[in-house]
């Protein structure tokens, strides 16, 4: 799960890159801002996963756990 998680940040900053590179080449607002939403979406998922609730786990610590490892 770890792996995926790793994947979906790389994603997320490659599609902000993309987007800066996109809209400097093309002046275009609409396409860069779309992919600069879906990295929000992205980074915002992988926090929902990963950052603590108030007992101190996070949802990718059940998961691991019910899978044994």
């Amino acid at each position: 799960m770890n792996i995926v998680l790793s994947i979906v940040m790389l994603t997320a900053f490659a599609l902000i890159a993309g987007a800066f590179v996109f809209w400097r080449r093309t002046g275009e607002a609409k396409q860069p801002a779309l992919m600069v939403l879906l990295a929000v979406i992205a980074i915002v998922n992988v926090l929902i996963w990963t950052v603590p609730a108030d007992d101190g786990t996070a949802p990718i610590d059940a998961v691991e756990a019910a899978a044994g490892g």
